[in-house]
This record gives structure tokens, C-alpha cells and sequence, in this order.
């Protein structure tokens, strides 16, 4: 996989507009969407990824879902499973309401890399 710089992309609209209404700001993963944006950027994880090949997901995303799954002691698979299902997440994640999500492997491979490479902190 290879990454593809981008910039943090905004919350899509219906996203904010159904977890603003659904949480009225009072959600913790809302919360740190909303200030997140100064410390994450994909460039930060370019080390861990080969120059050529497919596309990856972007490493911000998978980095801030394990957060998410430490807070709420959840399995790689469960944690796919919020980020497919939970308005919250999908927020946090500036994800599409529809949005399909990944499969649970990519979470494994991801820390995988992180600790290959000593990029853990």
C-alpha cells in the first residue's frame, strides 16, 4: 500500500448535521474530532507505508480508532464494526454516514507497522 497525501478532510455535512443533533456536542469522540485536527496528519505516518502500490486507508483514521477501541475495550472486529455503525465515529473519522468502513485485518496490520518501526509513540 502506498499513501496518498491529503489534507484532513472536513466533516461531511450530513455527518455533522445528524451527530450535532443526535449529541448535542456532549460526546467525547465529537469532542476530540473538534481539536484533533493540530495533531494528526498523514504526512506524520508516510515512513510507515511503501512508496508504490495500492492506495492506503488513511493513517490518521486508523490511528485515532485505536483510541476509540482502548476507551471502549473492544476487539479489532468491534472496532471495524463501530466505525461502520456509529454516527460518533464516523464523525470523529470525517466519514460519509453511508460509509462501508474496513475490514479488521487493516487495524492489526496498521499496529503492526507502528511497532515494526518503532513509531508506537
Amino acid at each position: 500500500m502506498s499513501l496518498k497525501s491529503s489534507e484532513l478532510p472536513p466533516v461531511p455535512e450530513q455527518t455533522q448535521r445528524v451527530a450535532k443533533a443526535t449529541f448535542k456536542n456532549n460526546n467525547i469522540y465529537i469532542k476530540m474530532r473538534d481539536t484533533f485536527e493540530v495533531f494528526l496528519k498523514d504526512e506524520q505516518f508516510a515512513d510507515l507505508l511503501p512508496k508504490r502500490g495500492q492506495p492506503a486507508l488513511a493513517p490518521w483514521r486508523l490511528m485515532l480508532v485505536t483510541p476509540f477501541q482502548l476507551i471502549e475495550n473492544l476487539s479489532d472486529r468491534q472496532a471495524a464494526d463501530a466505525v461502520r455503525a456509529r454516527i460518533d465515529w464516523k464523525y470523529a473519522l470525517s466519514l460519509e454516514l453511508e460509509e462501508e468502513g474496513f475490514d479488521a485485518s487493516v487495524l492489526r496490520e496498521f499496529r503492526k507497522r507502528l511497532v515494526e518501526h518503532k513509531a508506537e509513540n
